[in-house]
């Protein structure tokens, strides 16, 4: 069914369309999310001529969540895009020979939250129990909740899951509707800033930090397209970690690229938001010791025994299927400092 789908989207699709434009090829990048702090360092690659630099012509588009980009990158809508690397398991699991797979590592250390308030009595995992919990059906936090509660050994039945929409997620928190969301934590936590809530009052759990052993938001790629086009893959993979190395460096200096697409958004929330991100998900020991990128086999193969915790494979994992280091440039090309 998804093979057919796909020659359905074919015709219209940026993997028979990406067309050279001059010297530079358009590669359209599909995002997760908005356009926040953590989506400057993309905008910076644009800015500084990064992308030029590769011969590639790049067009940002932003997402719906952690889940959006994996459809339109296996379709061959956009050949390449940003999501959360275990959702693309359960993905090509259940669409075995999609062409689309991982082949860099951003959020080493992945983001997935429960975000509630002291007041309302959430501090800790057990604190969920009795409560009400705001989760988007499409979050990619929410996606983990499962393996969060078995590592934590939650009653899940004591727990009342509101499904919630992203736009009203935050706001719920704010008014007490719920006790607690799921969530990114650089993203709801500084939303509930925004709103008024006071930053003594919020309380983040880090699924990291709470047994779950996972990777995060992951570039993505169509398989047919990086076979076409590795060298322009490579050179696309270079410039992102440019466009995050001098995001790193200066936070405040990447945040005009994304305000001049933003306009609305609140430069210092924006600055505090990318260095959440940088702090807790891209800037890890392990990345900083690496290069950018690449992930350690051992952890990947631990991590999909957890998804197997309350995920039931329809065919037997295969890491070689989810993740490839064959597109990255050389480890001394990506480090970040």
């Amino acid at each position: 069914m998804f093979q057919r789908f796909t020659q359905i989207c074919a015709a219209g699709a940026v993997l028979a369309a990406a067309t050279a434009a001059g010297a530079e090829t358009e590669v359209p990048f599909a995002l997760d999310w908005k356009f926040e702090g953590p989506a400057a360092p993309y905008f910076v690659a644009v800015d500084k001529g990064y992308f030029t630099d590769a011969g590639l012509s790049v067009e940002i588009a932003a997402g719906q969540g952690s889940l959006d980009a994996i459809p339109k990158v296996a379709t061959g809508a956009f050949p390449v895009g940003f999501a959360d690397i275990n959702s693309l398991i359960k993905f090509l699991d259940q669409n075995p020979g999609a062409p689309v797979i991982a082949v860099m590592m951003v959020y080493d250390k992945p983001p997935f939250a429960i975000v509630g308030r002291k007041s309302l009595g959430v501090e800790a995992p057990a604190d969920l129990e009795g409560r009400v919990l705001g989760a988007p059906p499409p979050d990619g936090a929410w996606a983990q909740f499962p393996i969060f509660a078995a590592e934590n050994d939650l009653d899940t039945d004591a727990i009342t899951v509101e499904p919630v929409g992203f736009p009203t997620r935050e706001p719920m928190l704010a008014q007490g509707e719920v006790a607690a969301v799921t969530g990114f934590s650089f993203s709801s936590y500084l939303n509930l800033v925004r709103l008024g809530v006071p930053e003594d009052d919020i309380s983040t759990i880090l699924m990291a930090d709470h047994g779950v052993d996972l990777y995060g938001n992951a570039i993505i790629a169509n398989t047919e397209w990086a076979a076409e086009n590795a060298e322009l893959l490579t050179g696309f993979l270079g410039a992102v970690v440019k466009g995050w190395a001098d995001a790193i460096a200066d936070p405040a200096a990447a945040i005009p690229s994304l305000i001049e697409r933003n306009p609305a958004a609140d430069a210092e929330l924006e600055t505090r938001r990318l260095q959440l991100a940088i702090d807790a998900n891209v800037a890890t020991d392990y990345a900083l010791a690496n290069g950018m990128g690449g992930i350690d086999a051992d952890r990947m193969a631990n991590a999909i025994e957890q998804i197997k915790l309350t995920y039931e494979f329809q065919n037997a994992p295969d890491m070689s299927l989810y993740f490839t280091d064959a597109y990255l440039p050389g480890a001394e090309m990506r480090m970040l400092k």
